[in-house]
């Protein structure tokens, strides 16, 4: 199968931006980039780029995706009242079937505002039959999927996830130490590293007992880990955490509105270190990552006192976010060899300087600017409107889900 994408305005994330580019897909990977790229190819089917952006698709470090249902419920809880609420008495009431049908309408949510990868830190992978309906959402949803298994005590069930390829994998989702405690921690960790697949944890920084500078005098940091918030990070914290390649994931909109405190993504980048960027839950923010990279954008245009460049913030859902996910070989990019994660924008066909471009879609544009999305080659969203699913009809299902649990 042969897709040929013409005309574009093509923004690589790990090359210079093309104008009139084309990109040739086939068997759902990248095969060439460039002004006439695809002008010999036979292909099956044609996408007509003129006068839109196409960039690679976005990756949520971290998101609670069965949460989708419960959207804008918690626009004033802080993390104690999450902690009692959702997690203690919401999401443990969802049934299998729930959690199939939360799963398929939060991948598809992403999916329509261009997140074409997440990281789900699965709240609803109970039983062997609740990780199952998790699996079959994201399945049925196209999106491609690191899912993280929150029962890494579940021995044989972590172990079926992660024997998984191919567009649902999975991963080992721990408390950590500063949620949970430090002997579990050593085991979610080792557990995950003998199975193979990324571990990805919730964590603070800094503290009366400090945590990175224990997990790196236990050998516990490398880049198969996933440390999320690090509100609190302290410049050891930093170091320790560059050198060791640990994937940091910080999530700026949801943050500082459930009390975390600023996102620490300056104090990475200052350091050298990719940081990418996740939606986290979205009970109290929206489902994309346009948001989150503006968040970071003034942020640190304030911190710094600069006009830091908007499009340097595309990385944090692109290359960077790949990289976390231990995906860097597969996504982040459009370059030939990877896999066709494609997003197609429009809104911005006036704009002809490159440094614009790439800032405009930061600034500038939202979810009803995604127009086409492909997912490993595959076309799941044409023209402004999803294939194969209707939102609407999932969103009132979604409803009836929300009042049976007891959380409308």
């Amino acid at each position: 199968m042969r897709i040929a994408i013409t005309n574009g305005y093509v923004i690589q994330a790990d090359g210079p931006p093309l104008a009139g580019a084309d990109v040739l897909v086939e068997d759902g990977a990248i095969v060439a980039v460039g002004p006439g790229a695809a002008a010999a190819a036979a292909a099956d089917e044609a996408l007509d780029a003129t006068g839109l952006v196409v960039v690679p698709g976005f990756i949520d470090g971290h998101r609670h995706v069965a949460q989708a249902p419960l959207r804008g419920m918690g626009g004033d809880l802080a993390v104690p009242a999450y902690l009692e609420r959702v997690l203690g008495r919401i999401l443990p009431a969802y049934r299998p079937e729930d959690a199939q049908l939360a799963t398929l309408l939060g991948a598809l949510e992403a999916l329509d505002a261009g997140v074409t990868t997440v990281l789900d830190w699965s709240n609803a992978t109970y039983t062997p039959e609740h990780t199952d309906a998790v699996v079959a959402g994201f399945t049925a949803s196209g999106i491609r999927a690191v899912v993280g298994h929150t029962a890494p005590d579940h021995e044989a069930d972590v172990a079926r996830l992660a024997a998984r390829t191919g567009l649902v994998t999975g991963a080992v989702a721990g408390l950590g130490p500063e949620y949970g405690s430090w002997e579990p921690t050593v085991h979610d960790i080792g557990f995950a590293r003998e199975l193979g697949v990324p571990v990805t944890i919730h964590a603070g920084g800094g503290g009366a007992d400090p945590v990175v500078p224990r997990m790196h005098a236990a050998g516990l940091l490398g880049p198969d880990l996933v440390l999320v918030h690090l509100n609190h990070a302290t410049p050891q914290d930093v170091q320790l955490l560059v050198e060791a390649q640990v994937g940091v994931v910080v999530t700026p909109c949801v943050e500082p509105m459930m009390g975390h405190g600023h996102a620490p993504y300056g104090r990475f980048s200052d350091a050298g270190g990719p940081v990418a960027l996740g939606a986290d839950v979205v009970i109290n923010a929206m489902p994309d990552l346009f948001e989150p990279m503006r968040q970071v954008l003034r942020d640190e245009r304030v911190r710094t006192g600069r006009m830091v460049p908007a499009g340097s913030l595309l990385p944090s859902v692109t290359t960077n976010a790949a990289r976390a996910l231990g995906l860097a070989d597969r996504i982040g990019s459009i370059t030939p060899g990877k896999r066709a994660d494609l997003v197609l924008i429009d809104g911005l066909a006036h704009l002809t300087d490159p440094g614009s471009v790439a800032a405009a879609v930061v600034t500038s544009t939202g979810p009803a600017q995604v127009r086409t999305v492909l997912v490993d080659g595959r076309v799941v969203k044409r023209d402004g409107r999803l294939l194969g699913h209707d939102l609407d009809e999932l969103r009132a299902a979604a409803t009836a889900l929300v009042t049976r649990v007891g959380a409308a």
